[in-house]
């Protein structure tokens, strides 16, 4: 039996925030992997067009170069239609009955969590490992969000102690856009292959 770590998102593009969370939940709750998961069609980004699965999954496996622990899992980027987390972990477990699966989120999600498809199911499947950041003032704090989803949900959370990059995928994207500076956000393979293909700008559509 392993316990494996699930990165969930649309990785687009995945940053150096990512590939941190990661690292840290690694290390602090002892998996023995954690499986950056890109996203197929993902049921709540309709704000922007999502670039291509195979370039978002492209853009991961280089940053993941040389990261141990880190594997790249196409689980529902291959699945047809929208990819609901409740519907990918119900299948996760019933094709790795060995594995226990701990879902990495940030606090954003926890806050949303049951906004979501199905969020009953979710935390009834899985433990979360939740990193904190900072939150604007309507918001409670996240020891009681966790408490609340505990008592209401039986949910098992956890939090994950590392700093938290103050970037996002959608900032880089505009950074990219207007040509700016990427270093530091992203790794330099990552950088150079956003570059060529043109992401992110009027020429490369995704």
């Amino acid at each position: 039996m392993a316990r494996i770590g699930i990165m969930g998102g649309t990785f687009d593009p995945i940053h150096m925030g990512h590939l941190q969370l990661g690292r840290q939940a690694r290390g602090e709750y002892g998996l023995e992997q954690v499986w950056f998961m890109p996203s197929g069609q993902p049921p709540h980004k309709k704000d922007h067009k999502v670039t291509a699965a195979s370039l978002r999954c492209a853009m991961a496996e280089l940053a993941m170069e040389g990261q141990e622990g880190f594997v790249l899992s196409r689980f529902e980027v291959d699945r047809p239609g929208m990819t609901y987390t409740a519907q990918t972990l119900a299948l996760l477990k019933e094709r790795y009955p060995e594995h226990d699966f701990y879902f990495i989120i940030g606090a954003d999600s926890l806050y949303e969590i049951e906004g979501w498809y199905a969020p009953a199911q979710i935390m009834a499947q899985t433990v979360l490992l939740v990193a904190g950041r900072a939150y604007e003032q309507d918001h409670p704090d996240l020891e009681a969000q966790i408490l609340y989803l505990a008592q209401r949900y039986g949910a098992k959370i956890y939090q994950l102690h590392c700093p938290q990059m103050d970037i996002s995928s959608e900032e880089i994207r505009s950074l990219a856009a207007r040509g700016a500076d990427l270093a530091g956000l992203l790794p330099e393979k990552v950088i150079a292959f956003i570059r060529e293909k043109g992401l992110y700008t009027k020429r490369g559509d995704g």
